[in-house]
């Protein structure tokens, strides 16, 4: 049966999928929440029963000390890749609630637009991955190649037990190669192929300046603010241009090179529409394009900052305590720990002595990745996004951080395509969150020929190319990149020398 009678089948089927897309997006599957203990399960237990029902084998929860992965696996394609799937039932939570047009739980459909939470992060897509390899198995008994499924319930609060997850079912997950359903699109007009994102590093920062809240009357003016004084340091974070003023942390940034800021052009975008389009001022590093900026180079934001009185009306107080979240998102050849110890000796330094500083560190943070252009992920994905535009794909990073793809190449040695359907528009982690109806139909002919393409290679394809160096680290103390028959592009530089695009 050619792959045309599948893509086929599922177009024909859009209405169910789709009824059965917003039964998931219904459950409130909130990982960061223990409120939503009940949502999780509810989601875990439909795509338990899904996966069975597909036909996939030794379907269970795979537990690592936290909200666990739902797995499944299909191998009965010998000497063919096995090809690990993976998506995320977990969203975020739905706050502010008052700023959505429709309940977020509720999925409502408007001018072709699906509105949830989730739908676009990542439930809409990975009901697409899930619908491919179902109608494989009804409609031929099998699939192009073996594939096991792994949908994570923690993506969105950090995957803080995945690596516990690998480790434990270490044997469960052993495939050739992994495609995300998560990670989108860059363009609706355009064919784009990821081929990296950016790393994440988090942490909270205190402090306090009196034993308790002062009366502004009584103490103002001759004792140290906490608002005042947090602002001042979150002031000392960038400079009038928006860029890191914090020379250790930059100090260690590779530098892009030509190749990789050339190749950044090739996608056309506007940046000043992209700023202008959501009602904001450009703010951002010297010397580089908006573009390159949001995936070329590092980003450090407050995240949000809060102190003193922010009820009702007025209380003129004096706080003594005030509190800020910053991220990080990091660039390859950027080491998260490096950036970690950098930030915090300089919140430290400015900090003056006699105001009480705490930091904490979120230790769940992902360095930034990178997907060999010559690896077969990226030659399928690229044949079949061809013959489907009639365009060449234009190869592009994500300023995003999707944790599971370093967590895998350094656990399970394996690589990573991110082929998600949603587009950057879509509200994803804010109010009115929505997935278009005509990416669900793009996806369902799309994933069938990519799957049907990777069946074409063999296993031993995509086993990397040691190299001499590959067994230790490289002058920059960075791990190299496994070579893919040698066509792996340098994406940036350092004075000791070049980082790969697979590190």
């Amino acid at each position: 049966m050619h792959v045309d009678n599948v893509v086929q089948d599922l177009l024909a089927r859009q209405n169910e999928i789709l009824d059965g897309l917003c039964t998931f997006l219904r459950m409130p599957s909130v990982s960061t929440d223990p409120a939503f203990t009940t949502g999780m399960r509810e989601a875990q237990g439909f795509l338990l029963d899904r996966l069975k029902r597909m036909g996939l084998a030794n379907v269970q929860l795979l537990d690592g000390g936290g909200h666990p992965a739902v797995y499944g696996a299909w191998n009965g394609a010998p000497g063919k890749p096995t090809i690990l799937i993976y998506g995320h039932y977990d969203v975020m939570p739905p706050d502010p609630i008052e700023a959505w047009h429709s309940p977020a739980f509720e999925p409502a459909i408007r001018d072709g637009k699906l509105y949830a939470r989730g739908a676009s992060d990542a439930k809409g897509s990975t009901v697409i991955a899930l619908e491919t390899i179902a109608a494989f198995l009804r409609l031929r008994g099998g699939c192009p190649v073996n594939v096991k499924v792994f949908l994570e319930g923690e993506e969105e609060s950090g995957s803080q037990t995945l690596r516990e997850i690998v480790h434990r079912f270490r044997p469960l997950l052993q495939a050739d190669a992994m495609i995300s359903a998560d990670g989108g699109r860059a363009s609706a007009t355009i064919p784009t192929i990821n081929v990296g994102c950016r790393g994440l590093v988090e942490l909270e920062f205190s402090i306090r300046t009196a034993d308790k809240d002062l009366h502004s009357g009584r103490y103002g003016g001759a004792v140290r603010n906490a608002a005042h004084e947090i602002a001042r340091l979150i002031a000392s974070l960038h400079d009038e241009s928006g860029a890191i003023a914090i020379p250790a942390l930059m100090a260690c940034v590779p530098q892009p090179t030509r190749e990789a800021r050339d190749q950044t052009a090739r996608f056309p975008f506007d940046g000043v529409e992209f700023v202008e389009e959501v009602g904001a001022a450009a703010c951002g590093e010297p010397g580089f394009s908006v573009r390159e900026q949001l995936t070329l180079r590092p980003a450090l934001d407050v995240n949000g900052a809060w102190s003193g009185y922010t009820g009702v009306g007025s209380k003129t107080i004096i706080p003594n305590s005030a509190h800020a979240k910053l991220s990080l998102r990091t660039v390859p050849g950027q080491d998260t720990d490096h950036a970690l110890s950098a930030i915090k000796a300089h919140l430290t330094a400015i900090c003056p002595p006699d105001v009480a500083l705490t930091i904490q560190a979120n230790d769940a943070g992902a360095p930034a990745f990178s997907l060999p252009e010559s690896h077969p992920l990226v030659m399928a994905a690229s044949k079949v996004l061809h013959e489907a535009t009639g365009q060449v794909p234009v190869l592009v990073r994500l300023g995003a951080t999707v944790p599971i793809t370093v967590i895998f190449q350094e656990m399970l040695g394996l690589q990573t395509l991110m082929f998600g359907f949603n587009l950057p528009d879509e509200d994803v982690h804010a109010p009115n969150e929505f997935f278009r109806i005509a990416s669900l139909a793009e996806g369902l002919s799309t994933w069938p020929r990519l799957l049907e393409e990777l069946g074409k290679f063999e296993s031993a394809d995509f086993r990397p190319v040691e190299t001499s160096a590959s067994a230790t680290q490289d002058e920059t103390g960075q791990r190299p990149g496994r070579d893919f028959g040698g066509s792996q592009q340098a994406l940036y530089t350092t004075e000791l020398g070049q980082v790969g695009l697979g590190n």
